[in-house]
């Protein structure tokens, strides 16, 4: 496990990356704009090198991602032969990808890993991952860049959308002066930025809409107000008809109630499978909280998935934040 400073493992992956003539994509389960628009960002532009390039994403994708450029050639079959590089993106660990590819596929292979992640556990040949990043995007751009191919339309729809999903436009506690500075030069290519935010964050299909409002009847709020966790079981889904994936994004209104420090979606997929979302306002680290069920992300938001009934996992997920609340602030 390879880990250097930004300059140095960009200098790196950029030389491994002129002298390879294939090389195969991965980013993580539950895709969101950062990790599709990231990877397909880089392998746009490794394709202007003239390098063979394969995707590959679990999916299933939301609907307001599908408007991405070459989002159509992304793969949800891993085969048996890879090429001697795999890139992983967006990845905090390799089964964040797809749970069976583990590292059997790994033997015999150069696997970068680039992410932003500060729960990444380092399971690259070469590792790129800087928890300083508002999106994954930021640094593929620096990665563009460095291999001095230019920045098209395509590549800037793909990267525009990596940062301003997971910066929330914006308008999140991660973003900072370099998230606005590239996405300036993003801009200046042209890109329809109306139609952009109006896909991404404007546009509601009706079963979308039905499901927020499961979600904002079943949203509670504990602690005296200091937690509000939503829960949502496959009835739910059933009754409105949305996939899980239309469930992006709806943590956030339980986050920004008045009050609220900590926030919490349950998504029940199946029996003894429930994913959580966990996010935070201002001081309290959900990383570490999800790290008590196996999960991991960002300071101010991450995830994890617990193998419990819903109802148990909702009771121990809301005990879990108000120890991480009673114990987890410096006085």
């Amino acid at each position: 496990m390879i880990k250097r400073t930004t300059s140095s493992v960009l200098k790196q992956i950029g030389s491994e990356i002129e002298k390879v003539p294939e090389a195969a994509l991965f980013s993580h389960v539950s895709p969101d704009g950062d990790c599709l628009g990231s990877m397909l960002a880089l392998g746009i532009a490794l394709e202007c090198l003239e390098k063979k390039v394969t995707y590959y994403n679990e999916g299933p994708f939301p609907e307001n991602l599908r408007f991405l450029p070459h989002i159509h050639r992304v793969s949800s079959v891993i085969p048996e032969k890879l090429p001697k590089t795999l890139i992983f993106i967006d990845c905090a660990e390799a089964e964040r990808a797809e749970s069976s590819i583990v590292k059997k596929h790994f033997q015999g292979k150069n696997v970068i890993n680039i992410d932003h992640h500060v729960s990444n556990d380092l399971f690259g040949t070469l590792n790129w991952v800087d928890p300083g990043a508002a999106a994954t995007g930021e640094m593929v751009y620096e990665l563009i860049k460095k291999l001095g191919i230019p920045i098209t339309q395509e590549i800037a729809i793909n990267l525009y959308t990596a940062i301003i999903t997971d910066t929330g436009r914006f308008s999140y506690s991660n973003t900072t002066a370099k998230s606005f500075k590239i996405a300036a030069q993003l801009v200046k290519t042209g890109i329809d930025l109306v139609s952009i935010n109006n896909i991404l964050f404007e546009q509601k299909t009706f079963s979308q809409t039905k499901l927020l409002h499961k979600a904002l009847s079943n949203l509670e709020l504990h602690q005296n107000g200091k937690i509000a966790v939503i829960v949502l079981s496959q009835k739910d889904f059933e009754e409105t008809g949305a996939e899980e994936n239309l469930s992006e994004g709806l943590v956030n209104y339980a986050r920004n109630i008045e009050s609220v420090e900590a926030a919490a979606l349950l998504k029940e997929i199946d029996t003894k499978e429930i994913k959580v979302s966990f996010r935070s306002n201002a001081w309290l680290d959900v990383n570490k909280v999800a790290a008590r069920f196996g999960g991991g992300g960002h300071i101010r938001a991450s995830g994890c998935t617990i193998d419990l009934p819903l109802l148990e996992a909702k009771n121990i997920v809301i005990s879990a934040l108000e120890e991480a609340l009673t114990h987890g602030r410096d006085h």
